[in-house]
């Protein structure tokens, strides 16, 4: 029998120092590993550090623009991740198998808490024994990575996959308070009758590089009005659309709301579109819907998969776009 050599560490690996070299080696990048696991990039680096000292050798090499696998690296990569991909899906069999019913749902931030946060409730009464987690964030995330079960996604159609199910279109439309509304109608705040009237109001702008934020922005909407040269009394620039809408219930300015995202408080008179459906403009994005294939045999993934579409016909119908 092979005896360890003499000074060798005999300790087993942490697991955190172990996931974190397994998601640095795929990326090929700290910051993406850190923005993978929600870490910062200096906790990463520590951990990377850690597991180096133990094993005794370097793992990467590192420069000011790129990193690369040793070839030790690259053969502790196959191990940590045959490794890591069993012990996950054990655990999930248990999950499954002892504790309650989990969907796993990612989108993004202004996604879940305008449209689909305040709709959960409805499905948790219909289905008391499935918990949802959500994971809300603007890093799209892996669906093949074996922790997701659902994707809610904003894309162009040439952008999406063949078996993504679209759930609705995008259109744009300026709103305020009713807190606002009344006083503009009462003569205490300055007219909104047509779009060059936004000059005396302030104006929530989508502070985003995207390409999508072209079609999200005032400049974009007040050309297509034929007011391109209005200037606002002032900007507020937010990078979340829910930002955008909060500021708008607010009374603090006037947002260019995604109507999908906002019908229920629309419907509620929360917000009022000052210049009615007709200032309604489109863009050429859409919402979807993407399930794991991992996922597809799941009961409790199939029944919330068919309440997101029986939600999302609902939208349609409340934003006027046909099935």
């Amino acid at each position: 029998m092979n005896q360890p050599s003499p000074g060798l560490r005999q300790r087993p690996l942490s697991i955190g120092p172990l996931r974190a070299f397994e998601a640095v080696a795929r990326h090929l990048s700290f910051r993406a590993a850190a923005d993978e696991l929600h870490l910062t990039q200096s906790a990463i680096s520590r951990q990377i550090r850690s597991l180096e000292e133990e094993i005794g050798c370097s793992l990467f090499l590192r420069g000011t623009r790129f990193v690369e696998l040793t070839s030790d690296g690259a053969v502790l990569k196959a191990s940590a991740q045959a490794l890591l991909e069993r012990l996950d899906q054990t655990v999930r069999q248990i999950r499954q198998a002892r504790g309650r019913r989990v969907v796993n749902v990612t989108t993004f931030a202004s996604f879940a808490s305008l449209w689909l946060i305040p709709r959960l409730e409805a499905f948790q009464r219909q289905h008391p024994d499935i918990d949802i987690r959500v994971s809300a964030h603007d890093i799209v995330q892996d669906l093949d990575d074996g922790e997701v079960d659902v994707a809610l996604r904003y894309a162009v159609a040439e952008r999406m996959p063949a078996e993504a199910q679209r759930l609705f279109g995008e259109t744009l439309t300026p709103v305020i308070s009713a807190m606002l509304a009344r006083q503009i109608a009462a003569g205490a705040a300055p007219r909104m009758q047509a779009p060059g009237d936004l000059q005396a109001h302030t104006l929530a702008e989508e502070d985003d590089q995207r390409p999508s934020a072209e079609y999200l922005s005032w400049r974009h909407w007040l050309r297509l009005q034929g007011a391109a040269e209005t200037q606002p009394r002032r900007w507020m620039y937010l990078n979340f659309t829910y930002q955008q809408i909060q500021a708008a219930l607010a009374g603090q300015a006037v947002a260019l709301a995604r109507l999908a995202l906002v019908s229920e408080q629309l419907r509620s008179g929360d917000l009022v579109e000052p210049f009615g459906p007709a200032a309604r403009t489109h863009s050429p994005y859409a919402y979807w819907l993407l399930q794991a294939r991992q996922s597809q045999p799941r009961a409790e993934v199939q029944l919330f998969c068919d309440w997101i579409l029986q939600e999302a016909r609902l939208s349609r119908q409340q934003i006027g776009e046909p099935d």
